[in-house]
């Protein structure tokens, strides 16, 4: 079995990818109940979530922990946990998920990144906010509902246009104001 190794760093911004198992597409569809599982999570581990995109089979969020707790599997855990529970009823695990008390929502590893500077940030800001392009869900991420790109669009930080024409290498990002 690989050994995995996670930095936790305090206070600092981690980009996580979730994956249901299989790539079932519910996530989309159950989107409250997911935000219900994100609101129990922070009450039970304080974060706050800086962006997000969540596509029918998978999201990314990028997390920022507090000073006094690091531990950024806890927070992924409690979500994954907490959105099992609210739509068990609509997964039927296989015989070797029941063997390991799983429900069979998720994969059971997650991707994660810890944001090592300015320019990291942004290029997984333009990743989380185009993601819904790049799978051709929509034309445009302003047209997407499951994203925080709106959040930034309203802050002045993205134009209402961007990641309509051009190919994601080619796009500039954030707007920095320089």
């Amino acid at each position: 079995m690989p050994n995995y190794h996670r930095y936790y760093l305090p206070n600092h911004l981690v980009f996580i990818t979730l994956v249901t198992a299989e790539r079932k597409p519910m996530l989309t569809e159950r989107w409250t109940a997911l935000k219900k599982a994100i609101q129990v999570a922070k009450i039970r581990l304080p974060f706050s979530i800086s962006a997000m995109v969540v596509l029918p089979d998978h999201c990314h969020m990028i997390l920022r922990l507090p000073e006094s707790d690091p531990d950024f599997s806890l927070r992924v855990s409690q979500i994954k946990s907490s959105f099992s529970r609210l739509v068990c009823d609509a997964v039927y695990p296989s015989t070797s998920r029941i063997k390991r008390r799983e429900r069979g929502v998720w994969q059971r590893r997650f991707w994660d990144h810890v944001i090592r500077d300015e320019e990291d940030l942004h290029r997984h800001l333009d990743y989380i906010h185009y993601n819904p392009v790049k799978h051709g869900y929509t034309k445009a991420p302003m047209a997407w509902l499951y994203s925080t790109f709106l959040k930034y669009v309203n802050q002045g930080l993205y134009p209402t246009t961007w990641g309509q024409a051009q190919a994601p290498q080619q796009m500039s990002g954030l707007q920095t104001g320089e």
